[in-house]
Order: structure tokens, then C-alpha cells, then sequence
């Protein structure tokens, strides 16, 4: 099983949530809320509106989310629903333990504070301009920027 901190679309009460409990992508269960430890610029970019964790380090914002234990088959079908290595790339990001509530079986449970690693889809290929985009701390797509995520199912 492999840990990944997701901070958009696919965090609780959002649009892509419910892909992380198909059964048909795989098995995730939710571990953790934390933060990463360096700050990141999270942008919302392009036409749908999609969160982008730009993989700048020391810029931005200490980026707030949620971790997943996953199997591989949720994993593979993360990485082709991210578009990695094209749109996403997929590395390791030290993240900053929140609240624990998943089971970790035969280690010790995270406290509040640790520091823990996962996996993070950020990307390296983004446009010259998204640095400058207002950065965020944590996601919403119903957030009060007004910039609302266009489903793949909605797109034209």
C-alpha cells in the first residue's frame, strides 16, 4: 500500500471524491489530514478551472490536505487520471500530520506534528504565467474565488 496527499478535486466534498472510493479503481482509505511542510504555489489554472500544485519549493503557501493509503491498481489509475508525467508528475513531499485517523498496522499512529512522507501529484509543466496566480492554502472548488471545476463530464 502506498500513501498520496491529495489537495484538490479529490479531497472529501469534492468533485473528483468519489473516484477515490470506486471499487472498480482500486482501494483507498483515508489516514490523515496534514500539510506539507514547505510552502507550494496552489493555483486554480486553464479553462476547467483545475487545482495545480505548482512544484515550486519555498513559494506559495503550506498547502493543506488529506492522505490515502491506496493499492496499486488505485495508484495506476491515480497516475492516468493525473496525466503523469505529462500534466502531474508523481514524487515524494514531506507532510506535517494534522489529525490521524486511519489504521497503521504493527507501526505506531502518527501524533499531531509528526512528519511524515507521500506521495503528491504536482507539476513542473505549467504556463510562465500560473506563479503569479493567487496561491491558496487549502482547496474548495465552490470557494468564494469563484472559480468552480469543470467536470471531464462537463466539458465540451
Amino acid at each position: 500500500m502506498t500513501h498520496v496527499f491529495v489537495y484538490g478535486t479529490l479531497k472529501k466534498g469534492q468533485p473528483n471524491y468519489y473516484r477515490m472510493f470506486d471499487q472498480a479503481n482500486g482501494k483507498s482509505e483515508f489516514l490523515a489530514s496534514a500539510r506539507t511542510t514547505e510552502k507550494f504555489p496552489l493555483v486554480i489554472a486553464g479553462q476547467h478551472n483545475i487545482p495545480f500544485l505548482l512544484n515550486i519549493p519555498g513559494q506559495g503557501q503550506r498547502v493543506r490536505g488529506e492522505i490515502y493509503k491506496v493499492d496499486d491498481q488505485m495508484l495506476k489509475f491515480l497516475d492516468d487520471f493525473e496525466t503523469v508525467p505529462t500534466m502531474y508528475q508523481r514524487t515524494e513531499v514531506k507532510l506535517e500530520v494534522e489529525e490521524w485517523v486511519g489504521q497503521t498496522a504493527g507501526e505506531k499512529t502518527p501524533s499531531p506534528g509528526s512528519i511524515v512522507e507521500a506521495f503528491v501529484y504536482s507539476t513542473t509543466t505549467y504556463k510562465p504565467d500560473w506563479p503569479a496566480l493567487p496561491n491558496y492554502e487549502s482547496y474548495d472548488s465552490y470557494g468564494s474565488h469563484g472559480l468552480e471545476y469543470v467536470t471531464r463530464e462537463g466539458r465540451q
